[in-house]
C-alpha cells in the first residue's frame, strides 16, 4: 500500500509540474518592424526571458494567430540555435542583433530536430507563423523598433 501511495503522489507531482509549464502565460508587448518600404509593421509578441520560457517556446501550440509571435531575449550577444521539437506549427525565425537589425531569417519545419543556427552573434530571436516575414516584406537588414 505504501508503494502505491508513493507512486500516486509522484504522478500527481509530475502532472502538476507538466500542467503548470504548459499553462504558463507569458507577458506580451506590441512591437514594430520597419519593412523594406519603410512601413512600420505591428506585431504582438510573447516575451520569453527565462530559461524555462525559452526552452518551451511554441511547443505543443497548434495555432499561432497572424501578426503574433514570440521574442526570445538574451543578456549578451551570442550565436543562437533553435529547433522545432514538439512544435506542430510551421514557423519562421529572425535572428536580430542588439541594435534591432535582422541578420538572418529562416523557415523551420514542424517537429524537426535540425538546429537552425544564426550566422552571427545576436541578442534576440523572433518566431512568427511561417511566411509572415515574406508577406510583410520584411527581409535581412530590416529593423525591429526596440524601446
Amino acid at each position: 500500500m505504501k508503494k502505491y501511495l508513493k507512486t500516486k503522489i509522484f504522478l500527481l507531482f509530475l502532472f502538476t509540474l507538466l500542467f503548470s509549464c504548459s499553462a504558463q502565460k507569458l507577458s506580451t508587448i506590441d512591437i514594430k518592424v520597419l519593412n523594406v518600404q519603410g512601413e512600420l509593421i505591428p506585431i504582438k509578441v510573447e516575451i520569453a526571458k527565462t530559461d524555462t520560457e525559452k526552452s518551451f517556446g511554441f511547443m505543443n501550440r497548434k495555432h499561432i494567430p497572424d501578426d503574433t509571435g514570440m521574442i526570445f531575449v538574451y543578456e549578451k550577444d551570442q550565436r543562437l540555435s533553435f529547433w522545432m521539437k514538439n512544435t506542430p506549427t510551421p514557423l519562421s525565425i529572425a535572428y536580430i542583433d542588439k541594435t534591432g537589425v535582422i541578420r538572418d531569417i529562416f523557415d523551420m519545419e514542424p517537429y524537426s530536430l535540425k538546429d537552425i543556427t544564426s550566422t552571427v552573434s545576436v541578442r534576440y530571436a523572433l518566431e512568427v507563423p511561417q511566411g509572415w516575414f515574406e508577406k510583410k516584406n520584411i527581409k535581412i537588414g530590416c529593423k525591429l523598433i526596440l524601446d
